[in-house]
């Protein structure tokens, strides 16, 4: 009897496909790559045409000795990673691992839904590797290494220790410190708008001021508004025109990653990250009760289209659940605008459009129910057709005794959902405060300007980017992948570079420095145009264009010698320095600077070194009471701030050197003896995530833990 292997990446991708396949076929994950560079070294052999030094990752090495030993009775092994460049990598290091004596054993197969007619297509039509997706991947991976390892030594040096740059993330750095510093340097203006209230036929209506003299207009103060006002009361009022007309809002697409992310953001207020861990966990297949089921199609994607039987299976549905009305007589086609799209993927959609959001709520989670419900009800939609709206335009004319005013009243009633079924907050949209149902200037019995109301407003700064218009920007400009977004907003609040305040980014001072000293200095690295370049190549590659070596090699050389020659030329006092305050030196009486040091800012003299007056900007470095003291001289208990972050110590320090975690405080210490010490008590603890689970509080010296009371009480 045959053997077959099917190596994947994501055990939960394995459930799944396994109720699709015979004994036969025996599965293996990956959990993700085998193979990287060092960790602790450069890794690439820059004299030997850019070689990586790959090494296996030391939790896959008991995982590779399973593959082996699976491939050894393996007559036909398939590689089933993700369809995309990672996944071709990721398939590449495995068989490099395995070292094959027959390598025409091996099998590539890629489907984009986790269906049995998708997988046995797959498998009766397998391919080979696709080495050009590999260089790809390959070269980016190199890209980033070179930028990571030559550049952040530079930023210790210069700046201060631990920083570090990325290719891509320092483009998206530079976007949203720009956007701070427009914000920053914004002059807001005042600006006046003026309703006109007229009775027309004994009914009130609003009317906003469009034109003055026919002209476009601005009325910048108060005294501007009140002689406008003043000139329209004294003028008469006459109906210019009513038009009427129809208008179609039409389809859009089913979801690329981009616009995923930027709906799922807009409308659900979920992260980037957030939305692309949901979607891989509906791709790979969640639990439907006894089956695991793959639920959408592959989640990174640029393309807009979707498979004939697909679209086929939509028309359907629509045509059996819905009036015949919103099916259209021909099916909707919609083609990728951008030049960066991968047709061959398709856009994301249900896998299965029977399985409606209703039907799977009661065993998913409510976000994985939410994020499901935008992508099927965007495929269901993306078939439907047009929404209907009717317009009414009505234009009064005033003849003041300065000048010609044009007021107009705009109403749009929908009259056909369409498309727009689902959409509650576009329905919405569509409600008028007042009606108006008159078409036609001869029904017009009375006429009067009742009044006029003038409301002051002020310009407002350019809004700070959340996940939805980071994402939006970084499309456009063409810096980085739909797939790379989420992660490049993950690296950039982990290195501390950005916050994220009430869903939106804000830079934090070592973000600006940073991104400041890499726009003055590494120009290219931050210049959108260079960076879309960079992708465009890696495109090239990728289409069997372009030869990686040399892509890395072009870029390698100039930004090698630019390191090599900021060694010397650049100053760290210039580069730290956030401005000048309006504090002068306790010290000498000289300005005082503000700049950025190790644990934040700080004021230094003008005159440093001669001078070493400084003081603390940072308020969390101030000491705060506890209300606690110290177990050993009976001082009072403070919280200081040190270079790993917030500690409690003894107020009486140097003399006294007390310390203690500040999560010591947080500690609930139960009435249950550790199993293992039996001296120590049970504590409760929370990880990262927030997820309980309980120690020893003589830890480190006892290292129990457990995850439930229930595991204690059994040991």
């Amino acid at each position: 009897m045959s053997k077959k292997l099917i190596i994947v990446e994501s055990p939960t991708k394995a459930k799944t496909i396994s109720k699709f396949l015979s004994k036969d076929y025996s599965i293996i994950a990956t959990k993700g790559h085998v193979e990287d560079l060092p960790k602790s070294k450069f890794g690439i052999q820059v004299e030997d045409n850019f070689k990586p030094d790959y090494v296996i990752l030391k939790d896959k090495s008991n995982l590779l000795k399973e593959i082996k030993k699976e491939a050894k009775v393996a007559d036909t092994i398939y590689i089933a990673t993700d369809p995309d460049r990672e996944g071709e990598a990721i398939g590449w290091h495995v068989l490099n691992s395995l070292a094959l004596k027959n390598p025409t054993l091996v099998k590539r197969i890629a489907f984009h839904e986790i269906t049995q007619s998708a997988l046995e297509n797959a498998i009766h039509n397998p391919t080979v590797l696709n080495m050009n997706l590999v260089d790809a991947q390959q070269a980016r991976r190199v890209l980033d290494r070179i930028v990571g390892y030559k550049l952040s030594p530079l930023l210790w040096s210069k700046i201060r220790y631990g920083l570090s740059a990325g290719r891509v993330q320092s483009v998206a750095l530079k976007i949203i410190v720009d956007r701070e510093e427009e914000r920053n340097n914004f002059v807001s203006q005042e600006y006046w708008n003026i309703v006109g209230v007229f009775l027309i036929n004994n009914i009130e209506y609003d009317f906003d001021l469009v034109k003055i003299n026919k002209n476009n207009f601005e009325i910048k103060s108060k005294e501007e508004s009140d002689n406008i006002s003043k000139d329209i009361k004294s003028g008469n009022a006459e109906i210019d025109s009513i038009q009427k007309t129809e208008t179609k809002k039409y389809p859009i697409p089913p979801y690329t990653t981009s616009t995923l992310q930027q709906d799922a953001n807009r409308r659900l207020g979920f992260s980037s990250k957030k939305t692309m861990s949901i979607a891989q966990k509906l791709y790979e297949g969640v639990s439907l009760g006894a089956d695991n089921v793959g639920l959408i199609t592959y989640m990174r994607t640029d393309s807009v289209s979707m498979a004939e039987v697909a679209v086929d299976n939509i028309r359907g549905y629509i045509n059996k659940n819905y009036d015949k009305a919103y099916l259209p007589d021909r099916k909707n086609i919609y083609k990728t605008k951008s030049k960066l799209a991968q047709e061959a993927h398709e856009a994301i959609r249900p896998a299965y459009i029977d399985k409606t959001p209703e039907s799977i709520q009661k065993y998913v989670d409510k976000d994985f129910y939410r994020l499901y419900k935008l992508i099927w009800e965007r495929a269901l939609s993306s078939q439907m057709t047009p929404a209907l709206y009717e317009n009414k335009k009505v234009l009064i004319v005033v003849q003041g005794k300065e000048n010609n005013y044009t007021f107009a009243l705009n109403i749009s009633h929908n009259v056909f959902k369409g498309y727009q079924i689902f959409n509650k907050k576009e329905e919405n949209k569509d409600l008028q405060d007042q009606e108006f149902n008159i078409d036609d200037k001869k029904d017009i019995k009375s006429l009067e300007m009742k009044k006029t109301n003038a409301d002051q407003h002020f310009t407002e700064p350019p809004p700070r980017y959340n996940d939805a218009s980071l994402v939006k920007i970084l499309e456009s400009c063409g810096v980085g992948r739909p797939s790379t977004y989420s992660s490049i907003i993950s690296t950039l609040i982990s290195r501390g570079y950005i916050d994220r305040k009430e869903k939106y980014f804000i830079p934090t001072d070592v973000g600006i420095v940073v991104s400041n000293f890499l726009s003055k200095y590494f120009t290219d690295i931050v210049d959108t145009n260079f960076t879309s370049d960079i992708e465009d190549k890696l495109d090239d590659i990728a289409n069997g264009k372009s030869k990686w070596t040399k892509v890395v090699s072009d870029f390698y050389i100039p930004f090698n010698k630019k390191i090599e020659s900021s060694q010397d030329v650049i100053e760290k006092k210039d580069v730290t320095n956030l401005g000048e305050s309006t504090e002068l030196c306790p010290e000498c009486g000289s300005p005082m600077y503000i700049k950025l040091g190790k644990y934040g800012k700080f004021l230094s003299c003008s005159r440093f070194p001669e001078c070493k007056g400084m003081r603390s900007l940072d308020t969390e470095k101030e000491e705060k009471l506890i209300g606690e003291n110290c177990p050993q001289c009976g001082a009072e208990l403070v919280i200081k701030k040190g270079r790993f972050g917030n500690f409690i110590a003894c107020s009486n320090y140097p003399t006294c050197k007390y310390t203690k975690s500040l999560n010591e405080n947080k500690k609930k210490v139960l009435d249950i003896k550790c199993p293992d010490c039996e001296t120590g008590n049970i504590v409760e603890l929370k990880n990262r995530r927030g997820k309980t689970f309980y120690g020893c509080s003589n830890y480190p010296k006892c290292k129990f833990i457990a995850n439930k009371l229930e595991d204690i009480e059994k040991k």
